[in-house]
């Protein structure tokens, strides 16, 4: 996989993962409100999927952030 793209995908799971702590939800409560597996939002905070546009809105509003709140772009 191409380096920049595991960063960012690093960097959207980080964010997501903080979000979620900070809102004191565990995976499996986060992935019931937005009907996704448990295991799903673990690889998604890993990193590992690549996920879709559909689930990253999904959990944002779960969430109730700004998609910018999931994914700051930074200069490199």
């Amino acid at each position: 996989m191409n380096t920049n793209k595991n960063k960012t995908l690093i960097e959207i799971g980080n964010n997501i993962r903080s979000l979620r702590l900070s809102r004191n939800l565990s995976q499996e409560q986060l992935a019931f409100e937005v009907g996704l597996h448990r295991t799903y939002i673990g690889a998604v905070e890993r990193g590992e999927k690549n996920i879709t546009i559909l689930n990253l809105i999904k959990i944002k509003n779960a969430l109730n952030v700004s998609m910018s709140q999931i994914y700051i772009e930074r200069e490199e």
